[in-house]
């Protein structure tokens, strides 16, 4: 799998070897959600509110920052013989993450790491509009981020 990783907000350096800890997400959640059939590729943005939230306004209409947003590659898009699969772009806010993390109690790294996970479900045709797909999703990432080591991010304590 490739994996693109661009961080240009400096908040992000927080976590320490945030490259490893992507890709390690980010393989996580394609080898328990993804066929396997071709290679894939992905991208990674860590990037700030201010910039998550044009990105939401020219997107989504919403001119507000987010923790993460996803953008699914196109359905049925070429890809040459002998490239990988191209899955799409997933977009991380350090303030948004970071308040999120501190106000449910959860170590910063944790809480990124589930958001690159909830992304690539995204890339992968996962959604959460539904309950019945919300708790479907909910449950491939708990036993995703179970294999990383880290807690149910849906526990109510």
């Amino acid at each position: 799998m490739t994996v693109s990783i661009v961080a240009d907000d400096s908040g992000w350096d927080a976590i320490p070897d945030l490259e490893k800890l992507a890709r390690r997400a980010a393989d996580a959640a394609l080898a328990e959600a993804y066929d396997g059939s071709q290679p894939a590729a992905l991208a990674i943005l860590f990037t700030g509110d201010a910039a998550i939230a044009e990105i939401n306004r020219q997107w989504r209409g919403q001119a507000k920052p987010t923790n993460v947003l996803s953008f699914p590659a196109p359905a049925g898009l070429p890809v040459p013989d002998g490239e990988p699969r191209p899955l799409g772009d997933i977009v991380l806010a350090f303030g948004t993450v970071a308040r999120e993390a501190e106000e449910q109690g959860k170590p910063l790294p944790h809480h990124a790491t589930h958001l690159i996970v909830h992304g690539v479900l995204h890339l992968l045709g996962h959604d959460h509009e539904s309950k019945a797909q919300a708790k479907d999703m909910e449950a491939l990432e708990c036993t995703i981020l179970k294999q990383l080591g880290i807690a149910d991010p849906y526990e109510r304590h």
